[in-house]
């Protein structure tokens, strides 16, 4: 992806309309280039993940304008290129596949982030019925490979939540905000052209927790 990562690296440097609008054919190449990754990773992981079928690839990927309506960082645009592999409708999204390219920062992740408050209480609740069950697929071979068999402890709870015992043996999992998980990549294998390829076979370690969490969601 020199594109694109060519194209993160200056707008890193001129965050400004300005800019923006003489380089728009650099910012174009580098989107084309983005968007053709994301079709392949798409169009192999729908080989073991069904729910994948019919989302279509410009759906997924994230505006490069920021929304800086209530921030106090006023630069107008991102400095990464996202796509967010998310099954299911506006209303109801399905927990999926979120892929994250900015120099210094590539990373795959997926799973349930920022749920709904009745969400989050169902996965908590799919976690305490079956622990053996989710114990069983952090402990998986490519899960620990991948993601070391942890999830991302982004905001846990100090506390249990409401309604659960601290001596509950799950109790550290309930305490999760998010239930993710994240793989950090160096840009030598970003830029190289099986970067797909692997990118497919983190999901594809991922697929199990995800359906964990989609039957939680049920």
């Amino acid at each position: 992806m020199k594109k694109t990562t060519a194209f993160l690296k200056q707008i890193k440097k001129n965050n400004n309309k300005e800019w923006f609008d003489k380089n728009r054919a650099s910012y174009e190449e580098a989107k084309a280039e983005f968007t053709a990754i994301v079709e392949n990773i798409l169009s192999q992981s729908i080989k073991f993940d069904k729910k994948l079928s019919g989302l279509q690839v410009k759906k997924t990927l994230f505006r490069i304008n920021r929304d800086i309506r209530f921030s106090k960082n006023k630069s107008p645009y991102k400095t990464n290129f996202g796509a967010r592999l998310m099954p299911g409708t506006k209303d109801n999204i399905i927990p999926g596949y979120y892929l994250h390219v900015e120099p210094g920062n590539i990373f795959l992740a997926g799973g349930s982030y920022m749920p709904e408050p009745d969400k989050l209480n169902a996965i908590r609740q799919e976690i305490d019925y079956d622990f053996k069950g989710f114990k069983k697929l952090l402990a998986a071979k490519d899960f620990k490979k991948y993601f070391g068999g942890k999830l991302s402890d982004e905001e846990k709870l100090v506390n249990p939540p409401k309604g659960y015992d601290k001596e509950n043996p799950a109790i550290e999992y309930l305490k999760f905000k998010h239930y993710i998980v994240l793989h950090k990549v160096d840009e030598k294998k970003m830029m190289s052209p099986s970067f797909p390829k692997y990118a497919v076979d983190v999901f594809k370690a991922m697929y199990p927790f995800l359906v964990f969490l989609r039957k939680a969601g049920e």
